[in-house]
């Protein structure tokens, strides 16, 4: 096998040369960069200092503010890099790593997802069992669950991808993404195809489905309940509703992207469509849960108070 079938680099096309604005651009983006970590610290010193939110449904807030940190440390620092730069090449290895790392918190922000479903189901249709169910033990086996399976299964599907032969080198993405660079595999991609397809089925359509018939059984038992009822149930789970519906339009965005000519859409335009699931629900999360949720709030609001004095 000729060692050039294998590149040492990859080259990003997607990027739009915006000439001067180039340093605007990188401004707002290391803006954006600074709030999202910001604001999803803030959330999890909050939780984690508060014995008070030392219940399931903040623990898993915390964790999708800890899945936010990471994914955008994943992609924000070579993107910002990128935006001041005349040449996007990405070494073979770094490229890699960044699909595992933008793929792995894909997949935990949907079965984190599913997890909090679960949590506000067993809430709101079992209160009595609630405590019985949703212990310690439970929470910390649902949160290994849900790290660990995406982490093993993207471990296969990036292993076969780097072990591709390709025929070029050029990613139509601004960050590496697994579906282009199986693309220019120059040999049979049937066995990626259907790994691929599994992680997609138990990453992204099980916890779909699942949080779907979770809210058809809330609502249900709200159906026939008082409205004073049925506004606490909204309250609550508000917060969540949001935060799934945000990461599935924007997760749908790059997946549907995925499938189109590019040289069809406007760069900006495709651009924008590829970074909502990495940029979007990392900078809304900490503000929906942080705005909706009373509890958090009061004490977000207490602490900053105290960091003034």
């Amino acid at each position: 096998m000729d060692n050039s079938t294998f590149p040492f680099f990859f080259n990003l096309t997607m990027f739009v040369n915006i000439g001067q604005y180039r340093f605007i651009a990188f401004t707002f983006c290391l803006l954006l960069y600074g709030f999202i970590l910001s604001a999803n610290l803030l959330m999890i010193v909050v939780i984690s200092q508060e014995r008070t939110l030392h219940e399931p449904m903040y623990m898993f807030i915390a964790l999708l503010s800890v899945n936010s940190l990471y994914g955008s440390t994943g992609f924000f620092p070579r993107f910002l890099t990128d935006l001041l730069s005349d040449t996007h090449l990405i070494s073979r290895s770094a490229c890699f790593a960044q699909i595992y790392i933008i793929y792995t918190y894909a997949s935990y922000e949907m079965t984190f997802l599913g997890i909090m479903a679960y949590d506000r189901f067993v809430a709101i249709c079992h209160p009595l069992h609630y405590n019985k169910k949703m212990t310690l033990r439970t929470v910390l086996k649902l949160s290994a669950l849900a790290w660990l399976f995406p982490a093993f299964v993207l471990t296969v599907v990036i292993s076969l991808s780097a072990k591709l032969p390709l025929c070029g080198n050029e990613i139509q993405k601004v960050f590496c993404a697994n579906w282009n660079v199986v693309k220019l595999s120059c040999v049979t991609t049937a066995v990626n195809n259907i790994v691929g397809m599994f992680l997609t089925i138990t990453t992204v359509f099980l916890p779909l489905l699942f949080v779907l018939y979770t809210y058809l059984r809330i609502l249900l038992v709200c159906w026939k309940r008082s409205a004073v009822f049925k506004n606490r149930v909204l309250q609550s789970c508000l917060p969540h509703i949001i935060s799934f519906v945000i990461y599935s339009i924007t997760g749908f965005c790059d997946i549907a992207l995925s499938r189109f000519n590019l040289e069809e859409i406007n760069p900006f335009v495709a651009v924008m469509l590829s970074l909502e699931f990495v940029i979007i629900p990392p900078i809304l999360n900490p503000l929906v849960y942080g705005l909706k949720l009373s509890e958090i709030r009061r004490h977000i609001i207490k602490l900053l108070s105290r960091g003034k004095r």
